[in-house]
């Protein structure tokens, strides 16, 4: 492979790359109109508008070391001794490290002589330049920051969404008291996992997460107004169990000079990474007969089954300490169980008149995975866990085409988030409530990452945040 043939491909994939290549989406099909449909600038921006808050997916935004305030994520190369992997106990919250979050990712420059690769940098210039809205700052507003603002709201996406939306809930009520309007109302602009954090924060509002049958209070709706969620994995994703059984390649598999993978021993400790597992009712899983096949993705005994364990790896005792053995497999269980936890919670509407409005941004256009294989290698005594559409022998030598592969692996959605886990349609077939009450759906034909970037979306969400002038 040549050295042009590597960088090419580092750009063009760097942007499935950013949401840990896992989520994130945006659309401009009104709910029965087609595409064409869609407005191709927006209205002159009204002053007085409601402020903004942008809420990054996951990966999206930067971590930086406390100690030396230097950039830990995103850059090309890593410093093992400032690595991106959490420590690991049964106390999740006990497990952080010194890292803290930066700024959201605007834009990254791969090679020093490669064009920079924006990832939300498109949606500040829009809201700026054809939204008629300035970026404003949490810690400081001014006089007046209360309209026609946006904030950014970077985080740490390694750690559990609860803790992360009920600081989110907080930073709004400090706001708004240093902006001394009480009664204010944000809408938000979330992206891929951003969207998770949203719900929580406005079904719950700073509530802790509690195991059980519970029902949303909807405490945060007296901060929200508008939720616009942009590629959101609302019934989870079948990526998030391939990160966490095989880890994310920097570019797509391609081993590029100066960037470190994101290996599975780093998956392992991202406590948000399992809070996008598959909802119970969503995976879907085949055996290699090609039949479906029932399995409780929560279960740590099915991990153990199916040799999805970490600890399976002949790289576990390398890669952790004797400390972090000895915690690994209570912390998964935790971790297992916060993540059911947390998809049942956000899960639950709780009444009909909900207090915030939802609208759904995606694809349905893009071939995306939605579900995978398992069957046996009798050679090596093992499982194989198979999501890609490749062809394969059973056991008796029969040949599986990729073509019959493919139909059963592949669904429509952004190429990460599939548009049945972002509209929940799963839920919907087995005759339960919607995951979200959903004033809008909008559907466009656009990969996961430029969702955000997309200027019919855009469109589509001033004319849903500025309804005055749409009527």
């Amino acid at each position: 492979m040549t050295v042009v043939t590597v960088m090419n491909t580092a750009l063009s994939v760097f942007r499935l790359f950013l949401v840990l290549v896992l989520f994130a989406a945006p659309a401009a099909l009104a709910q029965n109109k087609p595409a064409e449909s869609a407005p191709t600038s927006p209205p002159t921006p009204p002053t007085g508008k409601a402020p903004i808050i942008i809420i990054p997916g996951i990966t999206g935004s930067e971590l930086k070391s406390s100690r030396t305030d230097k950039t830990v994520w995103f850059t090309r190369g890593r410093n093992k001794e400032e690595d991106i992997r959490l420590p690991i106990s049964p106390d999740l919250k006990a497990n952080r490290d010194s890292l803290v979050p930066g700024d959201i990712i605007r834009g990254v420059r791969l090679l020093r002589f490669l064009p920079e690769v924006e990832i939300y940098n498109q949606l500040i210039v829009s809201l700026e330049q054809r939204g008629g809205y300035r970026e404003a700052k949490w810690d400081d507003p001014k006089p007046g920051d209360d309209q026609d603002t946006f904030y950014v709201f970077p985080y740490d996406w390694r750690i559990d969404n609860v803790e992360t939306a009920r600081r989110l809930i907080r930073d709004v009520e400090q706001l708004k008291g240093k902006l001394g309007k009480p009664d204010l109302k944000f809408n938000i602009i979330a992206h891929s996992m951003g969207g998770l954090v949203a719900r929580y924060a406005a079904m719950y509002g700073d509530a802790e997460l509690r195991s059980g049958t519970v029902r949303p209070t909807w405490a945060g709706a007296k901060h929200l107004d508008k939720i616009f969620m942009l590629g959101t994995p609302n019934e989870g994703s079948v990526r998030a169990l391939d990160a966490l059984i095989n880890g994310l390649s920097i570019i797509n598999g391609i081993n590029i000079p100066f960037f470190r993978d994101i290996d599975r021993f780093d998956v392992f400790t991202t406590q948000s990474i399992y809070q996008l597992l598959p909802h119970e009712g969503s995976l879907i899983a085949y055996d290699e007969e090609l039949k479906p096949i029932e399995l409780d993705i929560f279960d740590p005994a099915t991990w153990e089954e199916y040799d999805w364990v970490v600890w399976k790896d002949k790289k576990f005792e390398k890669k952790f300490s004797a400390e972090e053995q000895k915690n690994a497999r209570l912390y998964f269980r935790a971790a297992l169980k916060r993540a059911k936890d947390f998809q049942a919670a956000i899960s639950r509407p709780g009444r009909d008149n909900t207090p915030v409005s939802f609208y759904l941004l995606g694809a349905d256009c893009k071939e995306t995975p939605n579900a995978f294989i398992l069957r046996q290698n009798n050679k090596k005594d093992r499982w194989i866990t198979q999501f890609q559409p490749k062809s394969f022998k059973r056991g008796d030598g029969t040949k599986i085409t990729s073509e019959e592969i493919k139909t059963l692996l592949l669904a429509v959605g952004d190429g990460v988030v599939t548009k049945r886990s972002l509209a929940g349609e799963s839920t919907l077939k087995r005759g339960g409530e919607p995951i979200v009450p959903i004033a809008a759906e909008i559907f466009q034909c656009e990969s996961h990452t430029r969702l955000v970037t997309n200027l019919q979306i855009q469109d589509r969400l001033f004319g849903y945040m500025w309804p005055a002038l749409t009527n």
